[in-house]
């Protein structure tokens, strides 16, 4: 999209997100009839994702869950728009920390933590986590390909003083935070798939070979920070609970195998729950290990 049409985006969804998110909903609603249907929006991939990691699934099964993951991915992109036009009252009622005194603790003991989470459940939300806690929100991200996009996302996760990083400057923003004595909270989506000449280690994942980042445990070993896994569950449409779960509290010396298994067995724990909620469009399983290796 040229820089023509990203305005004509920009001025819509500016214009829309003033309508409350029950209006809203209904525009996902008319949009899942066009990405499920006419003609579908990767329906292979989500198809072939949901085939290989639930083998033992009817297809009817199978079905069921390819829909409900539509509706809830139309759902996540009116409420990832609508962070243009919402107030943190809003924000707040709609994305509940359970358990802020965990991060608290962190905080109050001067300690520096990093989040891993999954694309589950609302992630773009969690830059509401300033208002339940004094550590630094640092979202770690990749950079997206069109600019004038990338920099809309970047404004939408730079809300509540939210400090998003992309990861080739992360060990620079650890360092400056850590000269002011600023305690932070670096969050890695660990369910990405990295590129081919940056694939350093398999798992077994969803019953498949799966390559992982190693990022997130490298730079915690590095600083001997905690591991938490960041639990968002969908309780009805617009409204979330997100739970912080302490993986590791001591990283230093432990080898980061360890710190990888920790936090994939967990993920996949939470989709083998309500597997409609993890983003099955993506191409996690592009990378094949006997094509890397051969």
């Amino acid at each position: 999209m040229g820089v023509i049409g990203f305005y004509i985006f920009y001025g819509i969804n500016w214009i829309m997100t003033l309508l409350p998110l029950r209006i809203l909903f209904i525009f996902s609603d008319l949009i899942f009839l066009i990405m499920y249907y006419f003609p579908g929006y990767r329906r292979k991939v989500v198809a072939t994702n949901l085939k290989n990691s639930f083998p033992e699934k009817s297809d009817k099964e199978l079905k069921t869950i390819e829909e409900k993951f539509y509706h809830h991915f139309c759902d996540l992109f009116i409420e990832t728009l609508k962070l243009t036009h919402m107030s943190n009252r809003q924000q707040i009622k709609r994305m509940h920390l359970t358990n802020p005194e965990l991060l608290d603790r962190f905080y109050d003991e001067g300690r520096d933590v990093v989040m891993v989470l999954g694309h589950y459940g609302n992630w773009e939300w969690l830059n509401i986590l300033p208002k339940y806690t004094k550590l630094r929100n640092v979202p770690i991200y990749k950079p997206l390909q069109n600019k004038h996009f990338d920099r809309f996302m970047l404004n939408l996760r730079s809300l509540n003083d939210c400090d998003p990083t992309a990861m080739s400057n992360v060990i620079r923003e650890i360092i400056k935070n850590r000269k002011i004595n600023r305690r932070a909270l670096y969050g890695f989506m660990t369910d990405q798939t990295p590129p081919k000449g940056e694939i350093r280690f398999w798992t077994n994942f969803l019953n498949q070979d799966t390559a992982v980042y190693l990022g997130a445990e490298k730079i915690a070993m590095k600083y001997d920070m905690a591991i938490v896994f960041i639990n968002i569950q969908k309780i009805k449409r617009g409204y979330y609970d997100f739970t912080a779960e302490l993986l590791i509290e001591k990283t230093a010396g432990i080898h980061e195998q360890v710190i990888t298994e920790a936090h994939v067995k967990r993920l996949e724990e939470i989709i083998r729950e309500k597997p409609e909620f993890w983003l099955w469009s993506h191409r996690r399983w592009k990378h094949k290990r006997e094509h890397i290796n051969g």
